[in-house]
């Protein structure tokens, strides 16, 4: 059994994870939540919410479950703090929680990497000035943007609240001239369920929070991250 423990803050789509455990063989991902008030789309409320005081408690809680690798699931908590801090997040839970460890927006990054990609589009719940940091944190790591849609969705709670219908939507009004996959940020965002028909859809990789989050996480974990029904991703 792969043991993925998932620290994620409030409540919103974490219901995600035990779905990818039914997706996925021999895997386990337990959800430790970070958070438990609002998870605000607010440049400074998001760098509270990946602060290490925040942080590592909750990465020495995931060591007690013994898991193979620890994510910190939060796309916009991590990428406010840019590429190097990024980094430094990681390093604060592999620290606490002992084993191989990085957040969402680092598997962002790394996934685009992992299928030679360099052009992307993104379509973001986040207002434009929390969505241009995610912009920047990809153009850090050599990643180039062609087109970015943003939503004003105001916080996870509300972004968990938005159907498959709403994704579908959004992706398909994406401007992908040029890009060669879709980003679509945000680990409170269902989107699991919809990847197949985002891909069917669009012609190009999908990579969304939650499914980028489990796959770097998987790969940490020294399990093959390849699976039915999760996108180019999972069959790379």
């Amino acid at each position: 059994m792969h043991t993925l423990a998932i620290l994620y803050p409030g409540y919103s789509a974490e219901d995600e994870f035990p779905a990818l455990e039914q997706i996925i063989p021999e895997t386990s991902f337990p959800v430790i939540h970070t958070w438990e008030g609002s998870t605000d789309h607010d440049v400074e409320a998001l760098l509270d919410l990946g602060s290490r005081g925040n942080l590592v408690p909750s990465a020495e809680k995931a060591r007690e479950l013994a898991p193979r690798a620890a994510m910190w699931a939060c796309t916009s908590g991590s990428f406010v703090y840019g590429l190097d801090g990024c980094r430094e997040q990681a390093r604060w839970i592999q620290e606490a929680a002992g084993v191989p460890s990085s957040s969402t927006s680092l598997a962002f990054a790394e996934a685009v990497h992992h299928l030679g990609l360099n052009r992307v589009a993104v379509a973001a719940t986040y207002p434009q000035d929390v969505a241009s940091h995610f912009v920047r944190f990809l153009e850090e790591d050599g990643i180039t943007v062609t087109a970015l849609s943003t939503y004003d969705v105001p916080s996870g709670e509300d972004a968990g609240l938005l159907d498959a219908e709403w994704v579908l939507e959004t992706a398909c009004a994406a401007d992908l001239t040029g890009a060669q996959c879709l980003l679509i940020p945000d680990t409170a965002l269902h989107t699991i369920a919809v990847l197949p028909r985002l891909e069917e859809a669009l012609g190009v990789p999908v990579l969304t929070a939650n499914q980028v989050t489990a796959w770097q996480g998987l790969r940490l974990a020294g399990h093959p991250a390849r699976a039915e029904g999760l996108g180019a991703l999972f069959r790379r």
